[in-house]
């Protein structure tokens, strides 16, 4: 029992830190330079960051999801 909890949660940190990373390369490739006011550059990486975070956690959050439903219908019949 205390094995399967262990690898639900390996397996949800996994597809996070994966999609969080995805997401991040994503963002990166779209040019935002001219949306950035000069001598703040630091933020905007931060602000990128956090919505690499915040993307990546939704779409690993559905995954996860979509996978525990489709292992629910098991119970279904």
């Amino acid at each position: 029992m205390f094995s399967s909890i262990g690898m639900t949660a390996l397996i949800g940190m996994i597809s996070h830190l994966f999609f969080i990373y995805v997401t991040w390369r994503v963002i990166t490739t779209i040019n935002i330079d001219p949306l950035i006011r000069k001598g703040r550059e630091t933020e905007a990486r931060v602000l990128i960051i956090f919505v690499a975070i915040f993307i990546g956690t939704g779409v690993s959050r559905f995954f996860l999801d979509f996978i525990q439903w489709s292992q629910d219908l098991l119970y279904l019949f």
